[in-house]
């Protein structure tokens, strides 16, 4: 924050004496500002869009071999997650906390899942039937 601070300063520090020294236009313009803060807006931005991207599509999960797959999760606190885990042919329920992992259940029978069943809370759901009902009018 200091370094931001002392750089705007030195900045302007700079614009100042340059006036000053002849009447010879300071080398940072209106239009070259604006150039600059739209430039910038455009970075912050595609990093946005491509943060985005990596969470929708879970990339980072995919550069894994497919021998682990989280099936479904399901928070239980503020920092605190149920997760179905399937190994293989073999499907395992963990509970997960910041300081520990622990087995709670190992399934006899899987978990049948489908790429497109979400385990939805209520503003999902009205979210989804408005959406339902948007496309059929």
């Amino acid at each position: 924050m200091r370094f931001l601070f002392f750089s705007i300063l030195a900045l302007f520090a700079g614009l100042a004496f340059a006036q000053e020294a002849g009447g010879v236009e300071p080398a940072m313009s209106s239009g070259y500002l604006l150039r600059l803060v739209l430039g910038l807006a455009a970075i912050v931005l595609l990093i946005f869009v491509l943060g985005r991207f990596a969470s929708r599509f879970n990339v980072a999960q995919g550069a894994s071999n497919g021998a682990l797959r989280i099936i479904a999760g399901l928070p239980t606190g503020a920092r605190d997650r149920i997760v179905l885990l399937q190994v293989g042919e073999e499907q395992i329920l963990l509970g997960l906390t910041p300081g520990r992992i622990e087995k709670l259940h190992t399934l006899s029978a899987p978990v049948e899942h489908g790429e497109e069943k979400v385990v939805a809370g209520s503003f999902a759901r009205k979210l989804r039937m408005a959406l339902e009902t948007e496309k059929s009018s």
